[in-house]
């Protein structure tokens, strides 16, 4: 009797702006993945990069990560970019993150790194270092001084707050709530007031470790 085996669905990834060689180092460390299916796109290709499941690209290629990120979301893309960079400053990290990146790679990360990384944001995670989320969640622990409860939210600031949380984007949140995304921006800007932080991320992980939002 013949077994059935279960293949696992391709990842479909684009390498933005790889000049030949940079490429052919991609190539070769991610060449051993059976699951993935690596191409070389260019920046302005868009409509190739919308129908990717992850894009990766490069701080030194010479795009904007951010513009490239802003212009998918126009066009409704819900591929994750990886931004892969030689930044060991937190906050140029976590500027990348919170500008919509869903991962951030050291240029000199093992290959079994980058994969897992891309295997990660593939099934909606945000991949970064130990060493970055545990300075993230240490940070938010050590608001003391915004103890707010649960109960000091409005109920629409939690819906707001549960997507946000999950990753989706201001046009992905107005949508099923009916609601503009200028209006998603101010409910944002107000819980970032009310729970002490700057930032996107910063307010998904304090509302992640005060149990703000309930596990699925």
């Amino acid at each position: 009797m013949k077994v059935k085996t279960t293949e696992h669905p391709r990842i479909r990834i684009a390498a933005v702006g790889s000049d030949p060689l940079r490429f052919i180092g991609l190539q070769a460390l991610l060449g051993p993945e059976k699951d993935f299916d690596l191409e070389s796109t260019l920046p302005g290709d868009f409509d190739a990069l919308v129908h990717k499941d992850v894009v990766l690209i490069a701080e030194r290629c010479g795009t904007n990560p951010f513009e490239l990120i802003e212009t998918l979301k126009a066009k409704g893309s819900k591929v994750c970019v990886v931004v892969i960079g030689s930044a060991e400053d937190d906050e140029a990290i976590l500027r990348a993150i919170a500008g919509g990146a869903r991962g951030y790679v050291n240029e000199g990360a093992p290959a079994p790194e980058l994969a897992h990384a891309i295997r990660s944001v593939n099934q909606g995670l945000v991949w970064a270092s130990r060493r970055i989320f545990s300075s993230l969640i240490d940070r938010a622990s050590s608001l003391t001084r915004h103890k707010f409860m649960p109960d000091a939210l409005t109920n629409r600031e939690k819906e707001v707050l549960k997507m946000l949380v999950a990753g989706r984007s201001n046009k992905e949140i107005g949508l099923p709530l009916g609601i503009e995304e200028r209006t998603v921006k101010a409910h944002v800007s107000k819980l970032m007031r009310k729970l002490g932080v700057q930032n996107r991320i910063m307010l998904s992980v304090h509302a992640v470790t005060h149990s703000l939002v309930a596990a699925e």
